[in-house]
């Protein structure tokens, strides 16, 4: 009877143990999902009114825009902060597959993360609007210009496009590049508010957190990158020499025979891509490259109709048209009456689905492409609006661009026919000219767009120093 009284004890504290670990387990798991609820509501609130400030402080550049848009961005980058170090806090393994995924994100996808000091993080969201605005405003001016002499960021992109005259190129760049000179004590400070950030959230610097949100050590994604581009470099390096060699031809000693090419050669406010200079290295023979600029010019194709025509894309794949609140509200065209920041991208100002883009739009080739490129982030954000506000981005930033990018390859002389631009597609002798073009654009940007990257990447480990910055570059 003794033994029998023992086990039925021993059964009992047994049960009793479970039911507490299963009650802890339980209660475990609530707390986990009550958490993921709270991230997901306050990044929704915090999220809209930081868009909403944004919108307005890059269409509208104001001193008080640019504190709104600061003070909400606080809010936002500050919740953000804080939801990425307590979700390193929560027990994962009792949670739903879908949560233990928005934890990771929580704990990976900052871009910016704020430092502790309340009065740092201000002063960091405070800075990063000011720069972007400073950027908005920036013009270019020769030394002796007044007013109207000087050139806003539209005016240097069509003069670097379409001038000829070595001369006069390189005083626009050098007048353009020359107006980011006050920005520089503001960009060290940032580095240095932003490393303090990222070093709350157990990061090296800020740079290490950004290369973490591959799904794979920094390190490894580093390498990783540096692979690839060691595969694509013959391909540049002939593209390269080619385009020196032309422009060479025309300009003889304006662009050396060897070494680099002068970045104000090439057609573009930032080197970055090559297309506009497209006339002066063109194969000899065969039939040329479509001439886009000059068949949206002769049809007298406004920014809007060409934003139809990206539309179209899509929904000729099954896509429904975008929503009537895309076209109200969105910026195509720069205003006469106020500055804005012309830089092309794609926002979703609620969260949800009040897409827009904000854009300067001219009837040109590139800007045809880039309302592709910007609406292929536009319908992969339409993608995603049913998931969880965390989970509501790509799956790194990597993927929206290789989406916006693989849409503009679509745009090609068949299409143009397709649409109703072109009468009919150029010959198998319009193929060399349709690839070196393809090359202009694309694989000149690819270095561009790594070096900007380890460029940062260095800048914020401190291997480059502010006294430093340009030669680095």
């Amino acid at each position: 009877m003794r033994k029998l009284t023992i086990a039925v004890l021993a059964v009992a504290s047994l049960t009793a143990a479970c039911g507490q670990q299963e009650a802890a387990q339980s209660a475990t798991q609530a707390a986990g999902s009550a958490f993921v609820a709270e991230a997901n509501d306050t990044l929704l609130r915090l999220g809209n009114e930081a868009q909403q400030a944004g919108f307005v402080a890059q269409t509208y550049i104001t001193v008080d825009t640019e504190a709104i848009d600061a003070r909400a961005t606080a809010a936002y980058v500050a919740a953000g902060t804080d939801f990425a170090k307590r979700a390193a806090t929560i027990p994962a393994d009792s949670l739903s597959d879908n949560e233990k995924r928005q934890l990771t994100v929580l704990k990976s996808t900052l871009t910016m993360a704020a430092p502790t000091e309340p009065k740092e993080a201000e002063e960091l969201t405070k800075m990063v609007s000011e720069m972007r605005s400073m950027y908005g405003r920036a013009k270019s001016c020769p030394a002796a210009a007044k007013g109207d002499a000087c050139l806003d960021v539209e005016a240097v992109t069509q003069l670097l496009a379409k001038n000829r005259d070595p001369k006069r190129l390189r005083e626009v760049w050098e007048g353009w590049h020359a107006a980011a000179q006050p920005m520089k004590d503001r960009y060290t400070r940032f580095v240095e508010l932003s490393n303090k950030g990222a070093k709350t959230l157990g990061y090296d610097d800020t740079g290490v957190m950004w290369r973490s949100r591959y799904d794979l050590a920094p390190d490894a994604f580093a390498a990783d990158m540096e692979r690839l581009w060691r595969q694509l470099q013959p391909l540049y390096t002939s593209l390269h020499a080619y385009v020196r060699a032309r422009l060479h031809e025309k300009y003889g000693g304006a662009v050396p025979a060897t070494g680099p090419i002068p970045a104000h050669m090439l057609g573009n406010i930032w080197a970055q891509d090559w297309t506009n200079i497209y006339d002066l290295v063109s194969p000899p023979g065969g039939t040329g490259a479509v001439p886009l600029d000059s068949i949206l010019v002769n049809k007298k194709v406004t920014p809007v109709q060409m934003a139809r025509y990206a539309e179209t894309f899509f929904t000729s794949l099954g896509f429904s048209k975008l929503p009537q609140t895309f076209w109200e509200r969105s910026l195509f065209v720069k205003p006469q009456d106020r500055e804005v920041v012309c830089h092309a991208n794609a926002w979703v100002v609620d969260m949800v689905d009040d897409v827009r883009i904000k854009m300067c739009t001219d009837p040109t080739a590139e800007d045809f492409s880039t309302l592709h490129h910007e609406l292929g982030h536009v319908y992969y954000i339409l993608a995603y609006k049913d998931l969880p506000v965390i989970l509501r981005d790509g799956a790194n930033d990597g993927f929206h661009e290789a989406i916006g990018d693989t849409i503009a390859l679509s745009i090609t002389p068949e299409y143009l026919v397709k649409i109703g631009l072109l009468d009919r597609s150029p010959d198998a002798s319009g193929d060399i000219p349709l690839l070196l073009e393809r090359a202009l654009e694309k694989l000149a940007f690819l270095p561009f767009g790594y070096v900007v990257d380890q460029w940062r990447w260095k800048v914020f480990n401190g291997e480059i120093t502010p006294g430093t910055y340009n030669q680095a570059w």
